[in-house]
């Protein structure tokens, strides 16, 4: 929970009698199959699926499902990966039996919460194996292991920031065996689940001994990935939920358990009854996350506007601290009593920290909420922030002091120390009644009527009403004077959805405002070695003021204090350049020997934020710092630090002496804080277009005249980032632009120019007429020469999905000028047979051409499989953030129309909408399937809706929605299923 503190947390409650909990879980026929299976038919695949999908970026994901089925060769990743999954799962099924619990904690450790952590990190589980191996901490493996983020020599240089790849290479030089282990699933869990129990290094070491004796490197390898819980094979829990059965995301999400999932949901053809679909008392639910911030304030708004008539939306601070769902039950045991539980994002259990009751003595929270709720609440779930606050100062003190305020606070409850503070902002149930589908504002109203405040330890969150962008400015400014984490905008109008992120809660961060000066230059002073793909190279630095000399104005010495970590913002050529300017001047840190003539760290010998290497100011280079606001800190010698910093550019007409030093930054912070109610304030766009930087000659550009300056007009954004092109022609399909344009349009979307194939590393060649140079790369036949319309594609497709994260389309056959021999079969691969795209819309024109192939060409009906897995992808766009495709808005719905007579009423216009849209249609009012009966309110009289509600009020069952035909209406135009209770009719009964 809190990255300052390593404090042991006590093992969740195993339930008693597993068969009493599960009485009817299923039991497998035969034993589980060995674990070496799990890697060679799963793990293995599905990783290889993630290294070499198609089209030139590695990140895609596929964002449309194609409409015809397509032969295993032409599977698209997502249908390949589930083509893997699916086999694996069929095969237990058959081999194995109904029982893949055992499985699945292996293939998703993450989401196991039975199993408590392993207390083991990088670092231990290093050690452990040096000792296993025995080898030497100094010797080269040793060395590798220990310090798994520095470059490593010969082959582990390449294993850098991988942990696991970095175990698999030393590993691999000295296994115990080179065939797969014997050991079974069952077994290796037998073994993790004691090795979860193990509390010291002499009890866990024989486990691990006992793992490296019975399997090979392999095996070892994805049993380490296992123990981190770091799979990173390409496919989510969605994936593997989806495959295993059609309920099972749906339970994860209101009960956050593993076990459930694979327990009760073995037979995918029983569903989930209506009665267990929704959230319940003392288990955890997966919460609703707020949506990523938006280009504009404007469309973020309009993304929560479902109607003109109620144009409010609400605003509430974003609190620093930990998401925290509280549970609260009648307790049978104490009479009047209540019982408590509390769960993190993550579904981690903090009862222990929190309380179970009010009288718990080792509660930090409940035993002050004796009086916190009104008469007559007996059950309830809140959603809301745990954050620390400090009496003193009162004031909300910085994350990363939760847990230790807590445990003070079990300790001497009245004391005047920082203490844990409960901030609700969401009531999901109350007295026996599941409130997720009701609006946010009815929600609201409830928690409103129900919570009686506890100052300072359990309090309401409160929100602002607003409409416009100068609201949400306003609000802005305020958490930045007071260092806060930022706003969250959201629909009152909405439901609660369970594990989603969705446009009816958007955060919004102040990080990179104009409101703390221009910027801010800083010196090198350290480096820290990343991980991932970062791994073996210095991935963020740290950054100092110079202290100058008292004795005499302006004269300055080699001496820094550290003030701040940067690492955000920089692309591949920043850090090129970087190790261009520092290349051997880096020195390693020892920590017996600091360098303290030229670095002072704060803590003394504690040495806080100690970087890896360190460089001597005057060998070092300035860099450009934004940031949102400066904050107190006692980990970096300043006393001080930059909030959010984030890198801007690197300042070559700078060096240590001219960069900012002490005073010179005491002097700006006092400047801005005078000025801070002058300034109007603005969000800082100039991470969205990088600044030209000074001093660079414009590039020459053949074609046209370098003198006149090539107006463009048009959307910039990040889809081109750390992408190098060669365009060699101009444009006439679909629109006409000339080369420099087309570079305009390059540069503002983030791409690099340059005027050779061989210019730069992994260029794209675009060209859209033979040319001379172009016959040249084709007579070459290395590189593919791509048409121009696929730049304007991947800039509209990204222009459509605002507010998404920037995506680059897959190369189709329609962009390709000519294409390397061997990447054709490839390139087919992202269009069906009729040439329609996989991942970007369809135009008009497109389509028409499209009808007229499927034509002449026939037209198979589509299979139930092929179906399936339209709608599994569809379903996972909508999951994403997209828009619902029209032909599915009303999918999963089945309706009835009252009083139905004639083909002209409104009515059956709606009817045929609905049909459209993938409603299910009932002739029969009574059908269990019925999820909404429609009626036309012009026509209803009172004695009918009289007649109707009686009815209903006497239904068995599922109730459904009684709503006017302008809910489906308004939907339909709005392209989202829209709150029913705003539609019920109003017509007064007589």
């Amino acid at each position: 929970m809190d990255s300052d503190e390593i404090l042991p947390d006590p093992a969740p409650n195993v339930e008693e009698n597993i068969d009493e909990t599960y009485p009817n879980r299923p039991r497998n026929r035969n034993p589980t199959l060995p674990f070496h299976e799990l890697y060679k038919n799963l793990f293995d695949p599905l990783s290889q699926i993630k290294k070499k999908p198609p089209g030139p970026n590695p990140g895609l994901a596929r964002r449309k499902a194609g409409p015809h089925g397509k032969a295993a060769t032409s599977l698209n990743p997502f249908e390949l990966r589930r083509d893997v999954i699916t086999r694996f799962i069929s095969r237990w099924r058959q081999e194995v039996g109904d029982d893949i619990y055992p499985a699945f904690r292996l293939i998703l450790p993450d989401k196991d919460r039975d199993r408590p952590m392993y207390g083991m990190k990088e670092k231990a589980i290093g050690k452990m194996l040096v000792k296993i191996l025995k080898i030497t901490k100094e010797s080269e493996d040793g060395h590798n292991l220990l310090n798994w983020k520095l470059p490593g020599q010969s082959a582990a240089s390449r294993m850098a920031g991988d942990f696991a790849g970095r175990c698999f290479d030393v590993l691999s030089k000295r296994p115990m065996r080179t065939d797969p282990g014997d050991m079974s699933i069952e077994e290796v869990n037998d073994k993790l689940d004691k090795l979860s129990a193990a509390t010291k290094e002499d009890q866990q070491a024989p486990i691990f001994a006992e793992f490296y004796r019975r399997m090979n490197p392999e095996e070892l390898t994805w049993l380490i990935r296992i123990i981190l819980r770091q799979m990173r094979v390409g496919a989510t829990e969605r994936t593997f939920f989806d495959v295993w059965h059609p309920d099972a995301e749906n339970l994860y999400s209101i009960s956050s358990s593993l076990r459930r999932v694979c327990w009760e949901l073995y037979d995918p053809n029983i569903r989930l009854d209506a009665d267990n679909r929704g959230i319940g008392l003392m288990q955890c639910f997966q919460p609703q996350l707020a949506q990523f911030q938006m280009h504009s304030f404007d469309k973020m708004i309009s993304r929560m506007r479902t109607t003109e008539e109620d144009p409010v939306f609400w605003i509430e601070e974003k609190l620093d601290g930990e998401r925290m769902q509280l549970h609260m039950a009648p307790d049978s045991s104490v009479p009047g009593g209540r019982k408590f539980a509390f769960w993190s994002r993550k579904a981690k259990d903090y009862t222990y920290l929190y309380g179970n009751g009010i009288h718990d003595e080792h509660g930090a929270l409940t035993r002050h909420l004796e009086n916190a709720f009104v008469d007559g609440v007996q059950s309830l779930i809140l959603d809301g922030e745990m954050i620390t606050w400090d009496p003193e100062q009162d004031a909300i003190v910085p994350f990363g002091t939760l847990k230790t305020a807590a445990l003070a606070e079990q300790r001497n409850p009245f004391s005047k120390g920082p203490r844990p503070l409960f901030r609700v902002f969401d009531m999901l149930y109350l007295n026996g009644t599941d409130l997720t589908r009701y609006t946010l504002r009815d929600r609201r109203n409830a928690l409103a009527r129900t919570i009686k405040p506890v100052h300072r330890r359990f309090e309401i969150h409160p929100y602002e009403e607003a409409t416009s962008t100068a609201e949400i400015e306003a609000c802005l400014r305020k958490v930045v004077a007071e260092a806060s984490e930022g706003l969250v905008l959201k629909n009152p109008r909405s439901p609660y959805r369970l594990n989603e992120r969705h446009d009816d809660w958007m955060k919004v961060k102040p990080e990179y405002m104009a409101e703390f000066g221009e910027s801010l230059d800083l010196t090198i002073i350290g480096g820290y070695y990343g991980s991932g793909h970062r791994g073996g190279a210095l991935s963020s630095f740290l950054c100092g003021l110079r202290v100058d000399n008292n004795s005499s104005r302006g004269s300055s010495s080699e001496k820094f204090w550290s003030f701040c970590k940067v690492g955000g913002g920089m692309t591949a050529a920043d850090y090129q350049e970087i190790r261009h300017h520092t290349d051997e001047k880096w020195n390693k840190w020892d920590a017996k020997k600091p360098p303290t003539s030229y670095i002072e760290l704060a803590g003394g010998d504690l040495q806080c934020e100690r970087p890896d290497m360190w460089i001597k100011p005057s060998d070092s280079i300035v860099v450009c710092v934004k940031a949102a606001s400066v904050a107190t800190s006692s980990e970096f010698r300043m006393g001080l630090t930059l909030r959010f910093p984030r890198f801007k550019k690197l300042r070559k007409d700078k060096n240590w002496k001219t960069a900012l030093s002490v005073q010179e930054f005491l002097d700006l912070k006092a400047n801005a804080e005078q000025e801070h109610r002058e300034k109007e304030f603005s969000v800082d766009n100039s991470r969205r277009k990088r600044v030209k930087r000074a001093g660079k000659k414009p590039m020459a550009i053949a074609g046209y005249d370098e003198n006149e300056e090539v107006q463009y007009i048009g959307p910039s954004g990040h889809i081109f980032d750390h992408l190098n092109f060669f365009i060699m022609t101009d444009s006439s399909d679909p629109v006409k632009r000339s080369k420099g344009e087309l570079e305009q349009l390059v540069k503002a979307n983030g791409g690099k120019i340059f005027q050779s194939s061989t210019a730069a590393s992994d260029i794209i060649c675009i060209a859209e007429r033979k040319t001379v140079k172009v016959a040249s790369l084709q007579k070459h036949g290395e590189d593919n020469i791509i048409k121009p319309c696929w730049l304007t594609d991947c800039v509209d497709q990204n222009e459509k999905d605002a507010g998404l994260p920037d995506l680059l389309l897959p190369f189709e056959p329609r962009h390709m000028f000519y294409t390397v021999e061997g990447r054709e079969d490839e390139i087919r691969m992202n269009v069906d047979q009729f040439s329609d795209s996989f991942a970007r819309d369809t135009n008009v024109d497109e389509l028409k051409k499209i009808f007229s192939r499927m034509r002449s060409e026939g037209n198979d009906t589509i299979g139930g499989d092929a179906l399936r897995r339209i709608e599994e992808q569809i379903q996972e766009r909508v999951n994403s953030g997209y828009t619902v495709p029209c032909g599915w808005l009303f999918r999963g719905l089945t309706l009835f129309f009252y009083q139905i007579h004639l083909d002209d009423t409104p009515l059956a216009l709606a009817r045929d909408t609905s049909k459209f849209a993938g409603a299910g249609i009932s002739d029969e009012m009574e059908s269990p399937d019925v999820t909404h009966i429609i009626v036309d309110q012009e026509r209803l009289t009172p004695s009918d809706l009289s007649s109707l509600r009686g009815s209903l009020s006497t239904r068995a069952g599922r109730m459904p929605h009684l709503v006017s035909l302008e809910w489906v209406k308004d939907s339909w135009s709005n392209k989202t299923l829209l709150d029913e209770e705003r539609y019920t009719p109003r017509r007064s009964l007589v």
